[in-house]
């Protein structure tokens, strides 16, 4: 039986079974029985990242609920919990996250191990609120760590080689509101000239673009507060969607009135189909201090890639120690791509952007499409091979290792 597919289609699932144990000393009876096997969360990445040649794991049937810790300021939840849920429940109480990815459809244990992010100068990746993880290892052994243990900077975003996580911990803070606006009208030259005041502009910023043309596209400004309109720019009068055509009541609210943390910060609203669906995602980290020249570089072929392209964004993520976080060891910016759903024409156009960016040492985002294997990716992290030693001290038998894994880690 078909495992099925990604959730936009781009990658079916080679894995013969899919699994949903019920309890902790069942999952850790599983691992420790069969030879390959991978966690499968909400199933957004894009490749065979998540796949297996033997089993896949849904980590939903474990028992666990959100709990709460006031005094360490620290929420507690299951590792296959959705973020927007999980966000709901800790609202509710009275707390928040800093930050949450455009898309709150996604898995706790999947959008931390692949080093998904939101945007903000000042915001860490999601991976970088973890205080504590616990999984099982390729042995079935429990295993938990803590922020300030040797192994946990190398543990956090893992790719899902160390084990299946079942519980993940994360930092708190009291509830906030947050007004979302939507801006238009930046040029190309006053972005190039001024791209460290437009990314300063809110707590949160996206730029939106096609990167033909003199206008930029669109600029999301989310701020605990009042948004400010920038020079050269003019609110949108009215919703906005970052691709054309699309309907915007899958959009979170903009126009500037203020809401709930959870119901701004993500792009896309829980009850909705995100974004295009039928597509494919390309992502790319270079350092913030040399974003400016990236984003000249990504310009240079526009042309080339804009056929191809529904839309790109442009965000900012503060530096974090995590060992193969994209933030890595300093501040970045990310530049992403949602392509049409044609990978014909898409890879090919994907090696231009990596070729493009190859001068400010991109790393990609885990999760996404891109093209470059373990020669050319190993040398952009200094920890490598301290975190290939780690996977393998966590899994010696391999259980975990797939097509993936052997491309992009060679192991």
């Amino acid at each position: 039986m078909s495992v099925g597919t990604t959730w936009a289609g781009s990658h079916e699932y080679v894995a013969r079974e899919l699994r949903r144990p019920a309890s902790l000393p069942e999952l850790a009876e599983l691992v420790a029985a069969t030879p390959r096997l991978r966690a499968l969360g909400s199933r957004h990445s894009f490749t065979d990242l998540a796949d297996s040649p033997g089993v896949l794991v849904d980590v939903t049937g474990l028992p666990g609920e959100v709990e709460i810790d006031t005094d360490r300021k620290i929420a507690r939840a299951p590792a296959g919990l959705r973020y927007g849920d999980l966000a709901a429940t800790l609202h509710a109480a009275g707390w928040a996250l800093a930050a949450m990815a455009s898309l709150p459809h996604i898995s706790v244990a999947g959008a931390v191990a692949t080093g998904t992010h939101g945007s903000g100068n000042a915001i860490g990746s999601l991976a970088s609120a973890v205080a504590a993880i616990e999984l099982v290892d390729g042995s079935g052994r429990a295993v938990r760590l803590e922020r300030g243990d040797d192994d946990f900077a190398g543990a956090v975003v893992a790719l899902g080689c160390l084990g299946i996580v079942t519980t993940v911990e994360l930092d708190l803070e009291p509830a906030y509101d947050v007004s979302q606006l939507v801006l238009e009208g930046l040029a190309w030259d006053d972005l190039l000239g001024r791209v460290d005041e437009v990314t300063a502009a809110a707590t949160s910023v996206s730029v939106f673009t096609r990167w033909t043309g003199a206008a930029v596209g669109q600029v999301w400004l989310k701020e605990r507060g009042t948004p400010r309109v920038l020079d050269a720019t003019r609110p949108a009068p009215v919703q906005r969607h970052m691709i054309d055509g699309m309907g915007v009541e899958n959009t979170t609210a903009q126009l500037g009135v203020p809401g709930p943390w959870h119901e701004r910060l993500p792009h896309f609203r829980m009850g909705f189909t995100p974004s295009a669906g039928e597509e494919l995602q390309s992502e790319f980290f270079v350092p913030r201090a040399r974003l400016a020249e990236a984003l000249a570089a990504v310009r240079a072929i526009g042309q080339l890639v804009e056929p191809e392209l529904l839309v790109s964004e442009i965000r900012t993520i503060a530096g974090d120690d995590l060992w193969l976080s994209g933030a890595y060891g300093g501040d970045a910016a990310a530049l992403h791509f949602t392509w049409a759903r044609h990978p014909l024409q898409v890879h090919p156009l994907v090696e231009r952007v990596e070729e493009a960016l190859s001068p400010f040492g991109a790393r990609p985002h885990w999760g996404k499409v891109f093209r470059s294997q373990e020669a050319a990716i190993a040398p952009l992290y200094p920890r490598w091979t301290d975190f290939r030693a780690l996977a393998e001290r966590f899994d010696p038998e391999g259980r975990f290792r797939n097509a993936w894994t052997a491309r992009v880690l060679g192991a």
